[in-house]
Parts: structure tokens; sequence; C-alpha cells
């Protein structure tokens, strides 16, 4: 049998996750990967708070892609119910209570970023929201048929409980566990689901819909659980100077998202070339090796291969393209992917500081951290270092109409001085 990318699902996807290093908690190593043999159907549940994936979400997204690869039938569970109430995995505070219509609106764009990923067509995969069912539970029936199986000490001894004990749990997140057991066990009826997946936090919840299916059915089903992620410098994935890596091409565009993965640090090359892109592991090791300079080759490849499986070929050649351009000789500037910032032409004609322009144009939040970047020696103008943070720029710096600033080593913008 062959998944929806023609790979043959002989080889358990479980191997290739261990691999990878896709792997933190498992069930029953030994069952699992007997179920996974088979064609299986398996869930992420996604929270639907916002328009678009970040970063974050990505670990979770590949491992849906190789369970389809290797012919399984993923299904992603938006959470419009359980986001109605809230889940405490993770959190220090209560998270904001969205509406409804908010939580359609933000499943529709996540269902479409999803496609780029995995194949919905044919019923390959499946996007569903638990608000289709979780809305329409009677409480008391709830209580009586679901609630009498979960103790409340085993809930209290649950990770993302006891962590916010210490700030306050309310009772509707204290329901929250409830819930997501009852996510698998309607989908282990519904869909044949057999095996859970998700964050680390999301063990104890994962563990509560299994024994809850347990007890209901007499059924096993089972649940695996990804790293939560940091870069080598302990700094949480998908974190930037402008905020959160987002998926959305006008969140994040295409060479902002290239320009994240080429910089990563050297020590994670090799474990996100793992994790993020589909080259087969030998490939991989190779590129792990390369040692000195060469190792900017294999962060091109995990920048290319990152952008490409987000925004397509084109995308990822273009911002390679610009990257290209502004690290190499040629610091012109002119790939259309490079940022820009347009401006009046006049303000260019008078005169305006540096440190001005850094801060209007976006390089940097404020004038103040502006004037501290250029006195530091990390601002360039057309590849030259600016001297002073209140050097003025003329009309006599413009290069085809245009400028071209850097902010330390990464962070470039095109400035287009209009008429």
């Amino acid at each position: 049998m062959k998944g929806a990318f023609g790979v043959n699902s002989v080889e358990s996807v479980l191997d290739v996750f261990e691999q990878r290093g896709f792997v933190e908690q498992v069930t029953d190593r030994t069952l699992v990967s007997r179920l996974l043999k088979g064609p299986v159907t398996c869930y992420i549940g996604f929270d639907p708070t916002a328009k678009s994936f970040h970063a974050g979400s990505l670990l979770p997204i590949m491992a849906l892609v190789h369970m389809q690869r290797a012919g399984h039938r993923p299904i992603a569970v938006i959470g419009g119910g359980t986001a109605l109430v809230g889940d405490p995995s993770g959190k220090t505070e209560m998270r904001p209570i969205i509406t409804p219509e908010e939580i359609r609106e933000n499943g529709a764009c996540l269902k479409e970023q999803l496609a780029r990923f995995i194949d919905f067509s044919k019923g390959r995969a499946l996007m569903v929201n638990n608000a289709d069912w979780l809305t329409r539970l009677n409480y008391i029936d709830f209580l009586r048929d679901i609630g009498r199986h979960f103790s409340v000490n085993r809930m209290l001894s649950a990770e993302s409980y006891r962590a916010r004990l210490e700030t306050g749990l309310n009772f509707i997140e204290f329901n929250y566990m409830l819930l997501q057991a009852y996510d698998f066990w309607h989908l282990f009826k519904n869909y044949g689901c057999r095996l859970q997946m998700g964050g680390n936090d999301q063990w104890g919840n994962i563990l509560a819909g299994a024994d809850l299916t347990r007890r209901l059915e007499g059924e096993t089903i089972h649940g695996l659980t990804f790293p939560l992620l940091t870069t080598s410098s302990g700094i949480k994935m998908g974190k930037t100077h402008k905020g959160a890596l987002w998926l959305d091409p006008e969140w994040t565009s295409p060479y902002e998202y290239y320009q994240y993965w080429i910089n990563q640090d050297d020590a994670d090359v090799g474990r996100f070339l793992s994790l993020f892109t589909l080259l087969p592991m030998d490939e991989i090791h190779e590129l792990q090796g390369l040692k000195g300079s060469e190792i900017r080759q294999a962060k091109e490849v995990l920048a290319f291969e990152a952008t490409r499986l987000c925004h397509g070929k084109t995308a990822a050649d273009q911002a390679q393209k610009a990257s290209r351009e502004l690290f190499g000789p040629d610091v012109s500037g002119s790939s259309e992917s490079v940022p820009v910032y347009r401006m009046s032409g006049e303000r260019i004609v008078s005169g305006l500081p540096a440190y001005i322009l850094f801060e209007e144009s976006g390089l940097c939040k404020t004038r103040g951290e502006a004037r501290r970047l250029i006195a530091q020696g990390g601002g360039y103008l057309n590849g030259e270092k600016i001297k002073a943070f209140d050097q003025v720029i003329e009309p006599k710096d413009l290069k085809n109409h245009s400028l071209l600033l850097r902010a330390g080593k990464k962070r470039y913008m095109k400035i287009i001085a209009g008429e």
C-alpha cells in the first residue's frame, strides 16, 4: 500500500519518527509499532485561536505528513469546542476565550494552510471541529456517563494541572481533560481512530482518552508525544525579532521565513533537517557532517526545503535568490522577495538621519534602539558601515532610486524612494 506521497508503508512510521527525533513518550512501543504496520487513523488537535499556525505547530504538522506518506489517515481536529473552555496545558494563566464565529473563521484559514502539507482529497485526510459534538453534550448525562470514570486525585497529579494550581485553576479549565478524553473516544467510535499524537504537555490528556476508551469500549488505543522544542541556545522554537514565526505569508513573508531557518545555530541544523524537511536521513547525515564554512550549504538546504514545504517551490526559489544576493558580493537587493519600505523621495532630498530611517522602516522598534545599534557598529547602508547614528542619508546615497539598510548580520530592508 502507498500513501498520498507514494511512500511504501512496509516500514513502520514509528521507526521514521524515532530516527528523526519526533518521539518523547509512547504508550507501548511494541503495540504501537505493531499497530502502525497496517493503515491507521490518527489525530492531532490544533488550537484555533489565531488565523495562522506558527512554527510551534510545525512538529505536529510534519508528523501528520509522515503518517500520510506511510499510508495512514490523519485527522486534524480543530478545537472549536475546547477553545471555548481553554486548555491549561503549558500555560501559567487562563487562555482568552474567543467567540464561535472567530473559531470558525480561524479554522477555515488553518485548513487552507494544512492543505499545503497534507492531501485532504478523497478522504485521505480529514479536518473536523470538536465543537460539532462537544457543544451538543447534555451536562448531566456527561457527568453521569463520562465524569464518573475520572479520579480527581489522578487528574491533579497531571503536570498541566499541577503547574496551574500555584497560580489558580478554575473549574472551566478543570473540565478540559474530560473534554479531550471524550474527543479521543468520539474519534475512535466514529472514525476508527486508534492513535493520538501531540506535544509532551498533552501526555496526561492523551492517557485520559485512552483510559476512557478502555473503560467504555474495552479497546486499547494509543498515544505518542513529541518533545517540546527549543533551539540550542534555549530559545523557544519560532521566536524572531518581530515575534512569532507564522506560516501565513501575509504575517511572515517567505523571505523572512527562509531567513529564520538559514540563520539557525550550527548545532541545530542536523536536528532541524530531520524534523522539518522530508530529505532522506542519509542525505541529512551528509549535510550534518559538513564543517566550517561549508555548514552554510546545509543551512541553505534547510531553509529552502522548509520554505518549499510551507510556501511552495516558487516562493522558496525567490527567497533563496534574495538571500544569495544579499549575502553575496552583489548587495543591491534587487530581488522582489527582499522586504521593502516605501517612502516619499522628498524625505531623502531634505536629508534624513540614519537612526530615524532605521526606526521608520521597522528594522528597529524605537529610535533609541536604532541609535544604539548604529553606535555599536551594527548599522549598514548599501553594504557600508554607518559611521554615526545621526549620519544624514541624502540623494547621493540612492542607487536606482533605492537604499539597502542592514541591521546586524542578517536583517535587511530595501528603501524605495518614490516621486
